[in-house]
């Protein structure tokens, strides 16, 4: 068979050179490994089939959500401490470390 027989037709040949002129993302995101305990793993799985994501958008979104609420946390944290700033109370001192305590802390 001559050899020109088998090359494939121009315009398919131009589709598969084509692949080059893909415009790729200008950054480029890092990836990391993460290693999950089997208890978190497993909610991280329901949580990902509840929302129908992947396990990796799954974790993206719950991070993203965790570190949103470690904000709004540190938020009222100082909203609550400059409004009790003046308190001279050592009662009302000592329960209002412990509840920020709680704030920054989650506990």
């Amino acid at each position: 068979m001559p050899r020109s027989a088998t090359n494939p037709p121009k315009h398919a040949r131009g589709a598969s050179q084509n692949k080059s002129h893909v415009k790729l993302p200008n950054k480029i995101e890092p990836r990391y490994s993460v290693g999950l305990p089997s208890p978190i793993a497993r909610r991280v799985e329901q949580y990902a089939e509840e929302v129908d994501m992947s396990m990796s958008k799954a974790i993206t979104a719950l991070v993203r959500i965790g570190l949103e609420s470690q904000q709004d946390r540190k938020r009222q944290f100082f909203k609550r401490l400059n409004e009790n700033l003046g308190n001279d109370d050592p009662k009302e001192q000592d329960r209002l470390v412990d509840e920020f305590r709680a704030l920054i802390l989650g506990r």
